[in-house]
């Protein structure tokens, strides 16, 4: 997996490489700030995705002693930087498009740069949408960051056509800075929610939709013996997952067969999961007399408070650390 995810980025980072040299060709021939804007957020496509490379092979090294939990967190750290390389970048267009403001270029050849950057837009879409899928595919948020990135500078060069063609018809070269002051923002915007999803990251920030998922599938292949799920802590991992809970047992069981029950619960969360490498660490506990009321096994030989009512779990009752008792 590890090995298609290096080469999908690898060849994200070469066609970013050749979309950018296309768009500064194109800010040469016409000395369109708007187009500049675009040319500079096309550098840190080129940067980020080197980084971007360099974090997908670290995430794939194998666990070891001083990364008991494996490499993936650098994905997170390899977003929040995509997203500062962007949020510096919507800054500098937009210092540098104030500067037009006060001393606007003179535009030639608009013709020849709507067609270029037509052309990188184009491209652009295409690649960012392959890489955000295959990030979902292959639970890869860096490629999937990487992918968003880039769409983002496909609609930012999709409004720039649209403000150059009207340049072209109509002369109005005022135009050139402000939509560079649009697009700049359109990328601070970006940038921000690409930090804010790292600093989530990497901050242990609990993804509640994985946390829904994965009590989901518990739900789905609960057994009676499951008297109580509590305490529970759902981590990612690059693409693995770390899930932490505690579970009510019959105390009587054997240390096989509540082994087995454990075990059973880890291997169907696993392959719903979609074949996601994931660790479990389940605290099993001793079930009470207080947990009789919840308790489904009629034939339990040692009940004291007839079964009342079954709890269905969910992230209210899951997530603390409390017995559902009573």
């Amino acid at each position: 997996m590890i090995r298609k995810e290096l080469r999908i980025i690898i060849l994200s980072l070469i066609v970013s490489l050749l979309l950018t040299a296309t768009k500064f060709a194109a800010y040469f021939l016409t000395h369109s700030v708007a187009i500049l804007s675009d040319a500079l957020e096309s550098i840190i496509n080129v940067v980020a995705g080197g980084f971007a490379t360099y974090s997908i092979y670290l995430a794939g090294q194998p666990k070891d002693e001083n990364h008991p939990y494996g490499h993936g967190k650098v994905e997170f750290f390899s977003i929040g930087f995509e997203g500062a390389m962007i949020f510096i970048a919507g800054l500098l267009i937009l210092f540098k498009a104030g500067q037009y403001f006060f001393a606007p270029p003179v535009i030639e050849r608009l013709d020849t740069g709507i067609w270029a950057i037509a052309g990188t837009s184009a491209l652009n879409a295409l690649l960012g949408l392959y890489l955000v899928r295959s990030g979902k595919g292959l639970r890869s948020i860096t490629l999937e960051g990487n992918g968003q990135h880039l769409l983002t500078d496909a609609w930012s060069s999709v409004a720039l056509i649209a403000a150059l063609l009207v340049m072209q018809f109509t002369g109005w070269t005022w135009i050139d800075p402000l939509v560079s002051v649009a697009m700049s923002v359109l990328i601070l915007r970006k940038g921000y929610q690409l930090m804010r999803r790292s600093i989530s990251g990497l901050m242990d920030e609990t993804d509640m939709a994985l946390v829904d998922r994965v009590i989901g599938i518990i739900n789905a292949h609960r057994r009676r013996t499951w008297i109580d799920v509590h305490n529970m802590r759902v981590q990612q991992y690059g693409a693995n997952y770390h899930i932490d809970c505690h579970v009510t047992l019959p105390y009587y069981l054997s240390l096989q067969d509540a082994h087995e029950e454990l075990k059973y619960m880890e291997t169907n969360v696993t392959q719903a999961l979609e074949g996601a490498e994931t660790e479990f660490f389940i605290h099993a506990d001793p079930c009470i007399p207080s947990s009789c009321p919840h308790c489904q096994l009629e034939e339990c030989p040692v009940r004291s408070h007839p079964f009342h009512q079954l709890i269905t779990w969910d992230r209210e009752n899951v997530l603390p650390n409390r017995k559902h008792t009573g």
